[in-house]
């Protein structure tokens, strides 16, 4: 196998609505955008498609896995760009008639699914003000997922899955972590920065983080900042709040010369 690629990345950030069209015009026009700037893999956030008024909505757009209309669109868009796409995710069904898979697609440069992954962890989360419960309309998956690029090892997870790093040694040795977010403001402001860089400084690797941000039509507020970090815990992109297109260098001397100084990965005893 030749060796990676070196490559711009980037990562998508949207504020997502009710109404799926409104969407998929959105993302199309961000991923030209980042397509535009030279990328060569771009990321979408968690829920990109929908952002529903109640938990329940996923279930009214939910695909079959391998065709419908947010998968097209996923295909045609890379086709058409000649860039890879993390389709951040999309409601899949599944055997449970009144829950759906919160699923991560990985789309070639032609167009083709090349993986999936099923978010591992539910959210769930509350205080007076706020209530979050994943479980209600979410199947969880329990596969570990990583596939092999022309950019190198890449190691699928979604938002929640962020806070388990037992996640991120089971994918082994990677080049890159997808970590596709919809973070809510409060726990985003809280814990968002240095989880996504400990999660690069752990793995050694690159972690490229897209989120949605902003304020939703369902009253939610999530907390934006996608970002693209660097081995050494260094951000080299980052947006605010708004929908956007955050782009950077994978360099694989870059993980190379990181591995080389603190080879942590090579002193695991556990």
């Amino acid at each position: 196998m030749s060796a990676p690629q070196n490559a711009k990345i980037a990562a998508i950030q949207v504020t997502a609505t009710p109404r799926v069209a409104d969407n998929l015009a959105t993302a199309g026009r961000l991923i030209a955008e980042a397509a535009q700037q030279g990328a060569r893999l771009v990321a979408l956030p968690e829920y990109f498609c929908l952002m529903g008024l109640r938990d329940t909505d996923k279930l009214g757009v939910k695909e079959n896995f391998g065709g419908g209309p947010i998968q097209d669109f996923l295909a045609a868009t890379a086709a058409r760009e000649k860039v890879w796409i993390v389709g951040g995710t999309l409601p899949l069904a599944c055997e449970l008639p009144d829950k759906v898979r919160n699923a991560s697609l990985v789309f070639d440069d032609a167009g083709h699914c090349i993986a999936r992954y099923d978010k591992i962890h539910l959210f769930g989360f509350q205080t007076d003000t706020e209530r979050y419960d994943e479980r209600r309309a979410l199947q969880p998956g329990d596969k570990v997922v990583t596939l092999q690029t022309p950019f190198g090892r890449i190691g699928l997870s979604v938002c929640y899955d962020l806070r388990f790093p037992e996640l991120y040694r089971a994918m082994g040795e990677v080049d890159l972590i997808l970590i596709p977010s919809a973070f809510t403001e409060t726990t985003g402001r809280a814990h968002w920065d240095m989880l996504i860089r400990a999660r690069a400084v752990e793995n050694l690797c690159y972690v490229l983080a897209p989120a949605q941000g902003g304020h939703h039509e369902n009253g939610r507020n999530t907390f934006g900042n996608s970002m693209i970090v660097d081995p050494w815990g260094e951000v080299l992109a980052r947006l605010d709040k708004a929908p956007g297109v955050a782009v950077a260098e994978l360099d694989h001397a870059r993980i190379a010369a990181v591995r080389a100084s603190m080879p942590a990965l090579a002193h695991r005893t556990l």
